[in-house]
């Protein structure tokens, strides 16, 4: 381990091996930090806040701080970071509001300058959060999503796998997985071609999604008869399939 003298590392604290505490950090007593993990200058991390392996924290993160929610009754919750993530400078990650909650960081995750993580938020492996990006309590953003700068989500709301959003957008309802969206309030322009070949879907599934799109989005049927048309009429695959089990699932409905 590598500990600047200026740094304050409370004895209980359990730091693995090859981890490096920046100047003026300081890390509280139910902290646990793996293995190749870097924390930068003036960093907080406290609370009940466990850290997977080879993360990189820079100046001024604050990490497993008291919910800002007014119903938290200092119960005991939790914040969880998995492995190999970027957290830029000031980003802040809250813990759960509940009683044994949790706010969850998956594994592969950027978060860009002055990003806010709120109580009992997921954020899935691969997501990319551009500056300022805020997200509410309960909101969760899936795998890979992309999401611009100055964006604003909603609590409880989801963004899909592979959902790409625009920058200064206001999100109040669901994206859909593979959609690209933008907007003040937002709107889904189509499907988020170039991230679904990135991510090297068989062409076979992004036929079927521009299909099934068109459905969803151009047809004018409401949501319940479109998603029955799309299991009618679009072949079976996985990505079809997951769109239209999220679509279905949706309590706020979703950004058309």
């Amino acid at each position: 381990m590598q500990i600047h003298p200026t740094a304050i590392v409370d004895k209980k604290a359990e730091l693995a091996d090859a981890v490096e505490v920046g100047p003026y950090c300081i890390i509280g007593p139910n902290v646990k930090i793996g293995s190749g993990t870097v924390i930068g200058a003036h960093a907080v991390i406290d609370g009940y806040t466990t850290i997977g392996k080879d993360n990189r924290i820079f100046t001024g993160a604050v990490i497993g701080s008291v919910t800002q929610d007014l119903k938290f009754k200092g119960e005991k919750s939790y914040v969880k970071i998995g492995d190999n993530n970027i957290i830029r400078e000031y980003v802040t990650v809250n813990m759960g509001t509940n009683k044994e909650s949790s706010t969850v960081i998956g594994n592969k995750v950027l978060l860009m300058a002055y990003c806010h993580v709120a109580h009992d938020c997921v954020i899935k492996d691969g997501a990319i959060i551009a500056n300022c990006g805020t997200f509410a309590g309960y909101v969760t953003i899936e795998e890979k999503a992309d999401i611009g700068g100055l964006t604003g989500v909603h609590q409880f709301v989801r963004i899909g796998k592979l959902a790409i959003i625009g920058g200064c957008s206001k999100v109040t309802q669901d994206v859909v997985p593979y959609s690209m969206s933008d907007g003040h309030p937002l709107k889904v322009y189509g499907l988020n071609t170039v991230g679904i070949e990135r991510a090297n879907l068989p062409q076979e599934s992004r036929n079927s999604l521009k299909k099934a799109f068109k459905i969803l989005f151009n047809s004018g049927l409401t949501v319940p008869h479109a998603l029955d048309e799309i299991r009618s009429e679009i072949p079976k695959c996985p990505e079809v399939d997951y769109l239209v089990e999220f679509t279905a699932a949706s309590e706020r409905g979703i950004s058309r």
